[in-house]
């Protein structure tokens, strides 16, 4: 478990689910300075920002060769990283081709899997010779997808996209093709119905929520912080623990633009506007 000791009057932020490069390059484009006005808007107290995945609609990192955009993002991102705001990045489904770009050239963190942290919220009666004083909170935090009950069809093909062979193959299509292909797959799966089913409640057959209860059966955390479902969620996980999932950027509607803060004692999600 890693311990983030958080400073006086700083805190930490979460957001999820850009989809930067869906559906064109114009809506996106708008997108894109959404959320880089809203990472200016943070900089001033942030210590810590977590992304928890699909940053892009598509991601792939050839050798010598990014996906063409998103210029403003990176360049924020790069500016946030160098003020000394660490940025910590999960992979999700549409950008688990995601590398070592953003570590070498932005010194952002990459993960793949879940991590667990535990925040010291250092106050001002610190003890000498450690954070005594300081309150602690754990989290859980992943971008969420293949993780839970059924699904067993993504589940095969995240295995396939994760494996190296699967890697070393696409990277030797052009990037006009391979983009092209990426691109082609991941909007003929965002059709209006497809959407609107969603974005429904499951109730009891939240995969994430159900998730986040065993994980909690197994080891407590106070907060299970997710993305990929798109729908904002707040739910509670057993006696003390919250499930969040942080909902989306990509599709306006009541479930966009949101983002979660901690400040060392309350997890708060807002809304960006």
């Amino acid at each position: 478990m890693t311990t983030i000791h958080l400073q006086p009057n700083k805190k930490i932020y979460f957001a999820s689910d850009f989809h930067l490069g869906y559906p064109d390059h114009e809506t996106s484009l708008v997108r894109e300075r959404k959320v880089v006005a809203w990472l200016d808007s943070i900089k001033t107290d942030a210590q810590v920002v977590f992304l928890l995945g699909d940053i892009f609609d598509f991601w792939f990192e050839y050798k010598n060769v990014i996906p063409k955009g998103f210029v403003r993002l990176q360049g924020k991102l790069a500016e946030l990283s160098d003020s000394g705001i660490e940025i910590i990045i999960f992979t999700g489904n549409h950008d688990i081709w995601m590398f070592d770009y953003f570590t070498k050239e932005m010194n952002i963190k990459v993960y793949r899997d879940f991590q667990e942290y535990e925040v010291l919220a250092v106050g001002s009666r610190q003890s000498a010779i450690g954070s005594l004083n300081a309150k602690s909170s754990t989290f859980y935090i992943v971008h969420g997808d293949g993780l839970g009950p059924g699904d067993y069809g993504y589940k095969f093909l995240k295995k396939v996209f994760e494996s190296k062979l699967a890697q070393w193959a696409f990277s030797w299509l052009h990037p006009h093709i391979g983009i092209a292909l990426a691109n082609f797959w991941s909007g003929s799966r965002k059709d209006e119905e497809r959407i609107k089913r969603e974005l429904q409640f499951r109730g009891d057959g939240e995969w994430l929520w159900s998730f986040a209860k065993e994980q909690e059966a197994l080891k407590h955390h106070d907060f299970y912080v997710f993305g990929h479902r798109h729908l904002l969620l707040d739910l509670p996980v057993g006696e003390n623990s919250r499930y969040i999932n942080l909902g989306q950027w990509a599709y306006d509607d009541e479930n966009s633009n949101h983002f979660a803060v901690f400040d060392g004692e309350e997890f708060i999600v807002k809304k960006y506007s």
